[in-house]
């Protein structure tokens, strides 16, 4: 039997998508919990500020906005790749923007602080803010991953 027929058998019990999201599924990522104090001791104060309680730097203020070499962008807090150059674009914004994120590597949820619903995402791994997801960025996602500077650093290919 081949890929397609057996596929298509699963389907009729409901089972293909399930299968389809085991197989593209990314690896577990193991969380990275410290204290207060030593979240502290081991980010800058205004990383910290945005890492551990969701702020927001002033537009403009980042050196990543114009960094254009070929590498990643990882979590200031733990190193964990989150964006690779190739998705990085220019917004317009003040703040370095993506279209999209290293699979696995972000997870999103709804804030409210502004009264309007939007979708805000946070490093998988040691849980820091990063900013927020909009749906005007360009294809193919059409999403623009909206980050703040503080919460990343490049790393060159």
């Amino acid at each position: 039997m081949t890929r397609r027929p057996f596929l298509a058998a699963l389907s009729v019990f409901g089972l293909a998508p399930k299968l389809a999201a085991a197989q593209t599924a990314a690896p577990k990522t193991e969380m990275l919990k410290l204290s207060d104090a030593e979240w502290k001791q081991r980010l800058a104060p205004a990383a910290y500020e945005v890492l551990r309680h969701e702020g927001t730097e002033y537009p403009g203020s980042s050196p990543l906005n114009a960094e254009h070499r070929k590498g990643r962008f990882v979590c200031a807090g733990c190193d964990l790749p989150l964006f690779t150059s190739e998705t990085k674009f220019e917004s317009g914004t003040g703040w370095p923007s993506f279209y999209a994120s290293i699979p696995g590597a972000v997870l999103s949820k709804t804030d409210v602080k502004m009264i309007i619903p939007r979708t805000e995402y946070h490093c998988v791994r040691c849980g820091g803010h990063q900013g927020h997801i909009f749906d005007d960025g360009p294809a193919p996602t059409g999403k623009r991953y909206c980050n703040n500077g503080v919460a990343l650093k490049f790393i060159a290919a």
